[in-house]
């Protein structure tokens, strides 16, 4: 007899260990083993790690079996895997893992699972395995708190479209400038930098304050060493980006955020309604500009791009560069807020 609550299917997506990962480098475990004592690193670490690990998989299958149909889905299937509406995806962290598999979901409930919390603290991971058999019953018949997260789409002029749940790449794959039109709220610039950073209100803790804490101590620095001519430059880009009023181009943010502590410490609501841009090290020229380096995309004013990059142009989200859209000459990109939002299972 089946006891099962539910014929809907649980979808149990999980990732390689890094003892894995060495193996398929190295062939076996020992070979992996030798390689890394002989850099002095501790292999038994790896060992731990993937110990439990597959532990958590092979209890959350048993949990899951026990309410559903489980189907196990290996991280790098994620992209091109079809989910059905009735899905619930269960995600057997990190919290990484949790958001490059949010940005392929169509509103399908997420549970995130930390497999090990003596090691992970999982932001993204608010229960372990012995949580599902009670939990996705539950989320089956709506009875648990579902907290929606807004997500960043770049949509280019061939059709081709990415989403991000933290934060979108736009420049190149090298460490060799970028070179674009940039266009918000109808101000238009050229320049050359070392890409763009869109964030949302989830990743606006990640890779957005990192470099928000890296111009506020570039310019306490600058200062306490009267860089004199660099530090005019820069104030005169900051006049330019801020416009006469003092404000950033979208009107929304401070004119330097970096500096006047208004924006750096927060954390903004993860289903904030806009997203932040920033440009990473613009370099003004006879031909390129550095005015419209910060601000606020809504969903009445997207940021469009137009790639001028014979080669090597990328747009890629969440840190995973292997899954990226080409963007080279020719080629416009649309940022703007995505029609769908994350739903996360808390």
């Amino acid at each position: 007899m089946n006891n099962r609550t539910t014929e809907n299917k649980i979808i149990l997506i999980k990732r390689k260990t890094r003892l894995e990962e060495l193996v398929v480098r190295y062939n076996t475990i020992q070979q992996a083993q030798f390689y890394i004592e002989r850099l002095g690193a501790d292999f038994s670490d790896y060992i731990s790690e993937d110990f439990h690990y597959r532990k958590a998989v092979e209890t959350a299958v048993i949990e899951l079996g026990a309410v559903g149909r489980v189907q196990l889905l290996e991280r790098q299937h994620v992209p091109n895997f079809i989910f059905g509406d009735q899905d619930t995806v269960v995600v057997l962290g990190q919290d990484g893992l949790v958001a490059n598999t949010l940005k392929y979901l169509h509103e399908q409930p997420l549970i995130g699972v930390n497999p090990d919390p003596g090691r992970w603290d999982g932001v993204l991971l608010p229960f372990t395995v012995n949580d599902l058999r009670t939990l996705v019953p539950e989320v089956f018949r709506g009875q648990r708190q579902v907290r929606e997260v807004t997500l960043a789409k770049a949509q280019l002029n061939d059709g081709q479209s990415l989403y991000g749940v933290n934060d979108l790449f736009i420049g190149r794959k090298t460490h060799v400038s970028a070179r674009y039109q940039v266009e918000l709220n109808g101000v238009a610039e050229q320049q050359s930098s070392s890409g763009i950073i869109v964030s949302t209100g989830m990743g606006s803790t990640g890779w957005l304050r990192s470099v928000l804490a890296g111009a506020a101590g570039i310019s306490r620095s600058a200062a306490q060493l009267q860089m004199t001519g660099i530090a005019a430059d820069s104030r005169q880009a900051a006049g330019q980006a801020a416009g006469r009023d003092g404000r950033a181009p979208s009107g929304g943010l401070p004119a330097n955020p970096a500096t006047d502590g208004t924006f750096g410490e927060q954390r903004l609501d993860w289903d904030h309604p806009r997203l932040i841009f920033t440009v990473r090290e613009p370099f003004p020229s006879r031909t390129t500009s550095a005015g419209l380096v910060f601000g606020e995309i809504s969903s009445r004013a997207p940021l469009k791009i137009t790639s001028q990059m014979p080669e090597d142009g990328v747009i890629f989200s969440d840190g995973v560069e292997s899954d990226f859209l080409e963007f080279n000459s020719g080629v416009e990109a649309t940022i703007r807020l995505a029609e769908k939002r994350g739903r996360l299972v808390v």
